[in-house]
């Protein structure tokens, strides 16, 4: 189960969509019944958050916590992705990208982090782009639920 905290409180998103596509992709990557929360927060939690837990006190667009529960206790909690709405805004327009995929692409990357991917070598930054790439390929192709991830009061060229 897939739970969507807007604290940002950006209303040009839809939570209810992003959290279906979320669990479509955390069902395919094979752990669908696990519980995932995906907060969206501003840049002072986010700066807030690197800084406790990272030691970089600056924004950044995406932090990932995995859960860390006993296997015994028996609950499937894979963990917390944390995503700084204005950071994945300002880098959509800076890099010609619509906010909607972009922010996919960044909750992807957080869920990917939360299964143990990682990007410090390249070989494993290669694996786990070319797994973010299938993944947001599959996405694509289920276009009708991404162009509702965002609803109709926002502009299309965000």
């Amino acid at each position: 189960m897939v739970v969507i905290q807007n604290v940002a409180k950006d209303l040009s998103l839809n939570t209810r969509h992003l959290a279906d596509i979320l669990q479509q992709v955390i069902s395919d990557l094979k752990v669908g019944d696990s519980e995932l929360l995906v907060r969206l927060v501003d840049e002072n939690e986010i700066r807030q958050l690197n800084k406790t837990y990272r030691g970089k006190d600056k924004t950044t667009n995406v932090l990932s916590f995995p859960c860390d529960i006993p296997k015994e206790v028996g609950e499937s909690i894979l963990g917390d992705v944390v995503i700084c709405v204005a950071v994945v805004k300002s880098e959509a327009t800076s890099k010609n990208k619509t906010f909607k995929n972009h922010l996919l692409h960044i909750a992807v990357h957080g869920i990917l982090h939360l299964l143990g991917f990682d990007h410090i070598d390249d070989n494993d930054a290669v694996k786990m782009e070319a797994l973010e790439i299938k993944i947001l390929q599959k996405l694509t192709k289920k276009s009708d639920k991404l162009l509702s991830v965002l609803s109709p009061k926002t502009h299309p060229q965000q």
